[in-house]
């Protein structure tokens, strides 16, 4: 092998050398975009298993919930399935037809004269079960959004001070060549790469997470429909 060409590759700079070697300004920008990675991922990790068990969990209780349309058969069921969104917001408006018939009872009034009103309560237990469902399969994914639109920007700041500074080296260098600037240049462009290395998972993982939670989203809406219809025709003398 030629000579030249063995001291070329043993002389070319790693990354992580070039990481190393590079101004404190840019090891900065790198360690962040490296812990903004490592905890987006860590986010993405577990956010995949949650939204896995949770349609698991929603799909068995959709199961049963359509097969018995036995509430109190459900409501065992929803116990065991506490990942899934829908056995939350089941067990959220059940509790509270259960409290509206009780209390309605306790008045001596008759229940079909107040059945909307009532019925307008367990909707909005309903509702608010969504909303904190809603938010529980959040948590976590505004992050991602954060890290997908910011860790390209950190990176570029990175490159753009690692290339201020070659070049400030370049001004006071008495060699003014190729050969001293673009060491300095290549440091800087590492913080770019890591920025997008950073970001592009990030955004898929978000854009994947936002679609899966409008779709729960849906889901939860449609049963808390059949839900109250349900509860009209059955529950309501």
């Amino acid at each position: 092998m030629d000579p030249v060409a063995v001291a070329a590759v043993t002389e070319a700079p790693s990354i992580i050398g070039m990481i190393i070697g590079s101004g404190f300004v840019v090891q900065s920008v790198l360690i962040m975009l490296i812990l903004l990675s490592v905890w987006s991922w860590a986010i993405t990790i577990a956010k995949t298993i949650q939204f896995r068990r949770a349609q698991e969990f929603s799909k068995q209780f959709s199961q049963v919930f359509w097969d018995s349309r036995n509430f109190a058969r459900i409501d065992e069921t929803s116990r065991r399935l506490v990942g899934s969104p829908l056995a939350t917001v089941f067990s959220s408006g059940y509790r509270e037809l259960l409290q509206t018939v009780q209390e309605a009872k306790a008045r001596t009034v008759q229940l079909p004269s107040d059945a909307e009103s009532d019925l307008g309560t367990v909707e909005r237990a309903l509702r608010r079960a969504e909303l904190e469902e809603a938010h529980r399969l959040e948590r976590g994914v505004t992050f991602l959004a954060s890290v997908a639109s910011a860790a390209p920007f950190i990176g570029l700041f990175g490159t753009v001070w690692g290339i201020m500074n070659a070049f400030h080296g370049l001004a006071l260098a008495k060699n003014s060549t190729i050969q001293a600037v673009a060491p300095g240049i290549s440091e800087a462009l590492v913080a770019t790469a890591v920025g997008l290395a950073a970001a592009i998972p990030a955004a898929i993982a978000f854009n994947y997470f936002t679609s899966a939670i409008r779709k729960f989203r849906q889901s939860m809406d449609s049963f808390s429909e059949e839900f109250l219809n349900i509860a009209r025709r059955h529950l309501v003398k």
